[in-house]
Parts: structure tokens; sequence; C-alpha cells
């Protein structure tokens, strides 16, 4: 980030060229980790929950040790470096800075792979994927790979008024690719760029050799399907999703920017609001930090945290929840479904995407697998994409 004393991303791309792609490097200042230490110190602290699980939100106990833990060991500047390792970029697209890993591989006819992220994710989430992308073991399932920070996530900019929808950052996004050099390329995309890639599928113009997902959404079809068990228990277990864990995203849909003074003023409340999720929404066995570390876990809040995005990353939801069109989806696609994500039936999914070419069904794993079950999304992607490139 930037080498002066503002949590913002600097703005190397503010040239006379717009179009511009140039170098990025993270380098947030030392009174901004100052400041977050001193601000985890001076935390005021609520009462205990009255039970003794996590049934009312994020137990003060376990709070307060990921807190101390942020404040004195958690090291900032290891992952700060690890993002350096790899090549970053900047560029105004749509008047707005957009920042995006660009990891090329060793292997020149690599394929090229778009990969986004969702809420509460960032591109530190895919870090630990890269190499085995980029330099496989077998040269033929080489990708170069190009990892956005969404509008208003991480190391891209805010947007200053209405209209980044998800429609306009999938419109963004092959520009960007573009502008890499990319005019053909396959995208993968969990959570809200699971959405993002589906819609790059419905306008694609022949430039998407295909598409890989995670959650995928489609409605019902008018004529009646039929559904097997597994799409039960998926509805079944939205359904529950939505009555026991569906609040954040209801506040996030609406106010946003209410939500956005809290979190954005107090660290502990942003690690409690994200915490909670990756909690939640990963196959861990009882485990908070079974498959997910914590300093995996501390990388997103700290970006979050630093960039000040808890009011413009929410604001995706406002923007664009329960207002997608959800169209046909023509180019290739493969879902990969872990049992703790949402999981639709896949007849649904086979009326939207209307060249559905893999569908897996895994035993474990959870809402963020190149974290939790990386092995997994690898074999996933190599296999659907192998016959493509």
């Amino acid at each position: 980030m930037p080498t002066d004393t503002s949590p913002d991303p600097a703005s190397p791309t503010d040239t006379t060229d717009p179009t511009e792609v140039a170098p990025f490097r993270v380098a947030f200042p030392e009174a901004a980790l100052a400041d977050l230490r001193d601000r985890l110190a001076r935390t005021r602290w609520p009462e205990p929950e009255t039970v003794q699980d996590w049934s009312q939100g994020v137990p003060l106990a376990y709070l307060r040790e990921l807190c101390d833990y942020w404040q004195h060991t958690y090291d900032w500047r290891a992952t700060e470096a690890r993002l350096n390792a790899v090549p970053q970029v900047r560029t105004v697209i749509d008047g707005l800075g957009l920042h995006a890993l660009h990891a090329r591989s060793p292997h020149p006819d690599a394929l090229p792979l778009l990969v986004t992220h969702g809420w509460p994710g960032s591109v530190v989430e895919f870090l630990d994927l890269l190499p085995e992308l980029t330099n496989p073991a077998d040269p033929a399932d080489a990708f170069h790979v190009v990892c956005p920070s969404l509008p208003g996530f991480g190391f891209s900019d805010k947007p200053a008024s209405p209209g980044w929808t998800a429609e306009r950052m999938a419109a963004a996004l092959p520009e960007l690719m573009s502008r890499l050099g990319y005019e053909r390329f396959a995208a993968h995309g969990v959570d809200w760029g699971s959405f993002i890639t589906a819609i790059m599928g419905e306008t694609d113009t022949g430039r998407l050799v295909g598409l890989h997902v995670t959650m995928p959404f489609a409605r019902p079809p008018q004529e009646e399907a039929a559904l097997s068990e597994a799409d039960y228990a998926g509805l079944a277990a939205l359904k529950k999703f939505q009555q026991e864990e569906g609040g954040y995203s209801v506040l996030q849909a609406t106010r946003p920017q209410t939500l956005g003074y809290a979190l954005t003023d107090s660290p502990a409340g942003q690690l409690a609001w994200m915490a909670e999720k990756y909690r939640a929404w990963s196959d861990h066995g009882g485990d908070p930090h079974g498959v997910i570390d914590r300093d995996r876990l501390l990388d997103a809040a700290t970006v979050s945290w630093l960039s000040a995005t808890a009011a413009s990353s929410a604001r995706i939801y406002w923007e664009s929840q329960n207002k997608l069109a959800l169209a046909p989806v023509k180019v290739p696609a493969a879902v990969s479904n872990f049992p703790r994500d949402g999981r639709m039936p896949r007849p649904w999914i086979e009326n939207r995407f209307t060249d559905l070419r893999q569908w897996r069904d895994h035993d474990h794993g959870g809402h963020f697998p190149a974290l939790e079950q990386p092995g997994l999304l690898l074999d996933d992607l190599r296999t659907f994409f192998r016959p493509l490139r």
C-alpha cells in the first residue's frame, strides 16, 4: 500500500494515460500498524455471552485471545512480503483504479486464468495457490494468473458514487485482461466472484475458454425438474442459512454505511465481523482454526482494516443482493460443491449453465476452498480446463 501515512492505497495510476498499467507494491506505513495495536489495546469489551456456544455470536474469550495475538504476535510485514513477492499492477478502468496480482507462469503457453474473490475475502486468499497454478509438475496444467481486488476491496479504489454493481465489475475485468495482454482466458470465482464470473459468461463474446465456480446460483426452471436427495438437502441448508446466518447480508445490503462506522473505528469489531464468517462457513470439525490458520484469518482482517474498506466492500450487497438477472450462461462451465458452502439443485444449475461439463460434490470443504482444500480445488481446475486449452 502507500508509502505515506494514509491507510488508503496509493494511486500510481493517476497519470495522463488512464489506460496505463503501472506496477504496484504494498507498503503500509508503520504508523498505521502502531495505530492498529493501540486501538486493540484500548478495546472496550462487552460482557460475555450468556450461552456456552456461538449461537449469540463470537464468544468473548475467543475474540479476546485472537485480538491479543493480533496485537502482540501476528506479523503483517511477513504477509506484505508474500504479497510483494508476486508482481502486482494497478490501472484505471471505467474511472476507478483497480489492483491485481499478476503471476505469470514460466511456461509461455500457459492458459491465462482470472481468479475473482468475494466477501470477506481478498487477493491474499489465493497466495498459497499461486505456485501450483503457475508452475505445476505438469507444464500442461500451467496458468498465467490474474487476481484482481474487486472495487471497494483491498488495494483497489473505493467507488465514490453508486452503480458499481456485480454486472459493472464483470464488464471491467475482461478489460483488465485485455490490458495485460490476454484476449482469450479462463475464469474461476468464489462467493461474489462466482456471481461475477457467471455474469461474464452471460455476456461473453468468445473470449472465455470456460469458467469454474463454487456456489453457483440459478432460479428454478419453469418446467418441473426431478430433484435428488442431495438437491433437497442443499435447499434445506440454504433455508437454514438464511434463517440463522443471513443477518450480516441483510445489514450489508440495506445499511452498509452505518455498519462501516463501527467496523472502521474498531479493529476488534472488524475482526469479530469477519472471524464469525470464517468459522461458520468453513468445514473445521469444531476447531475454528482447524483448516484456516489464524494467521490466514488475520491476513484477511488486516487487509480490510488497513485499507479501511469495511463499508466499501459491504456495498456490493447494497448494489447487487437479490438484483441479479441470473441469465443463461452458454460458455463451458464447471461447478465444485463443498458441504459447508451453498448448494443449489443440479437441474436448476444445468438450466442456467447450458454447457455444464463438470459437476463435483466433495465430501469435505467449505466456502474458502483455496484455504481449506487447495488440493481438491487445484484438481478440479486442472481437470476441467485441461481439454479446453
